[in-house]
């Protein structure tokens, strides 16, 4: 009887049991939240998961718009949402016990802003400059613009009007592109050319720079933001030109105007130079020429040839190889003590220790005037105060046995008379007889004919 009794209270305490154990169901919190990378709303965009959910045991996630579309992970990680839109993530919870729970969760994902433009010029460049934008920018709803330097300076809609820049220079133009959630900005610029403005500068011709007329000059034109030219000459053997940079020849002495008009399409500008064109002596000057001893002159030290056409002393490497026929002066010093010199015809250097000079031509000197039995003579007082070629043309320049004599330093200063192949007579005058070894060299000035 006991034992009936036992049996009776384990089966209602079993009972019991079993009806607790179904009223303690665990329930479940359906809960998670998202983070947007680096809070950037538009595509592409990355929303990182991150699940709070408790009591539940599986998950079944949906991603409406994103990559994955579905995931059972009770942490799927990262999302990718590649196009525009209103999306809901949704996630459906349950456990062992039959429990379902879910919870959604809306995000609007923006369109990519990709701010872009184009600068349009109304015409040229030069200033002053107007231009007109050309937005291309897309996913943007609000634009912020920046002229720097430009009227206006400011614009807050997506295409601003005409923009005048009046200054020249470097003009930045930023846009500032919007969603209402971010921005991007982007930055471009424009050039505008300086004002036109005339100048230039005249260069006379290698034969012309003591500007004896005729001169020949040539203009080198230095305009800046200029596409046309008007020059204008007074007693040229032009009268105007359009060139950019002209050549032209002055033939009469006197003080000349010469008159550049430089011009684009909105402004010009004009600059006026005065030359002054002096009377024709016929007579170059050329001084403190230094002409090596013979020693120095072979060791490429001191040059001892000179050339009264190119004004320049040459040594014995500089002398061209195929033609220096130019060469009209040949100095010869035996040594720096200097008892034997003289002036030799570029045709005889080879006589005197140089190497020849090919296509020489003849010169003719007197370098003792004082042997010469000749009727050519000219004083240093004369060589001094000349300023035109009247004494030299009348000299006649003879070589006698007495006058290409060699001479010593005894005499200081001395004058030699030459004259060149092409009928161009000159004096030298010999200033100084300078001791320095191998570079020992005289110290000259010449006075020469131009014709």
């Amino acid at each position: 009887m006991r034992q009936y009794r036992n049996h009776i209270v384990f089966g209602l305490l079993f009972g019991f049991l079993v009806s607790c154990a179904k009223e303690v169901a665990l329930p479940i919190d359906p809960n998670f939240d998202i983070e947007v990378v680096d809070h950037d709303y538009s595509v592409p965009v990355y929303v990182k998961i991150n699940n709070q959910t408790e009591g539940a045991d599986t998950f079944q996630w949906t991603f409406d718009g994103g990559e994955p579309a579905t995931s059972t992970d009770k942490n799927p990680g990262t999302i990718l949402y590649n196009r525009a839109g209103n999306f809901t993530i949704s996630l459906k919870a349950s456990n062992r016990d039959g429990t379902q729970e879910t919870k959604s969760m809306g995000l609007s994902i923006d369109e990519a802003i990709v701010p872009n433009f184009k600068i349009n010029v109304e015409g040229d460049d030069f200033a002053p400059v107007t231009i007109t934008i050309e937005n291309t920018t897309k996913g943007a709803t609000t634009f912020d613009w920046t002229f720097a330097g430009g009227i206006p300076q400011k614009f807050d809609a997506r295409t601003p009007g005409k923009i005048v820049f009046q200054e020249s220079g470097d003009h930045v133009i930023t846009l500032e592109a919007g969603n209402g959630r971010e921005t991007h900005t982007i930055t471009d610029t424009v050039v505008v050319a300086s004002g036109v403005s005339a100048d230039f500068e005249m260069e006379p011709a290698f034969e012309d720079d003591d500007f004896q007329a005729p001169v020949t000059l040539n203009l080198i034109n230095n305009s800046t933001s200029a596409i046309g030219y008007e020059w204008t000459f007074e007693a040229a053997d032009l009268s105007n030109s359009t060139e950019i940079n002209p050549t032209v020849t002055f033939h009469t002495p006197g003080v000349h105007q010469i008159k550049l008009k430089a011009y684009n399409n909105k402004r010009s500008s004009t600059k006026i130079k005065e030359v002054t064109i002096y009377e024709n002596t016929n007579l170059r000057v050329l001084e403190n020429i230094e002409l090596g001893i013979s020693t120095a002159h072979n060791s490429n030290q001191v040059g001892a040839f000179f050339s009264t056409t190119t004004r320049e002393v040459y040594k014995a490497d500089e002398i061209a190889p195929d033609d220096a026929s130019f060469i009209d002066i040949a100095f010869f010093a035996l040594n720096q003590d200097f008892n034997f010199n003289k002036f030799v015809s570029p045709d005889e250097v080879q006589d005197y220790t140089f190497g020849p000079i090919p296509n020489a031509k003849h010169t003719k000197f007197i370098n003792l005037q004082e042997s010469c039995e000749c009727e050519a003579t000219l004083t240093v007082a004369e060589f001094d105060v000349m300023e035109d070629d009247s004494l030299l043309a009348v000299l006649n320049i003879e070589e006698t046995i007495g006058g290409i004599q060699d001479f010593d330093n005894s005499v200081l200063p001395r004058i030699v008379l030459f004259e060149t192949w092409d009928g161009r007579k000159g004096a030298i005058k010999i200033k100084e007889f300078v001791q320095d070894g191998t570079n020992s060299h005289i110290v000259v000035d010449v006075k020469v004919q131009k014709q």
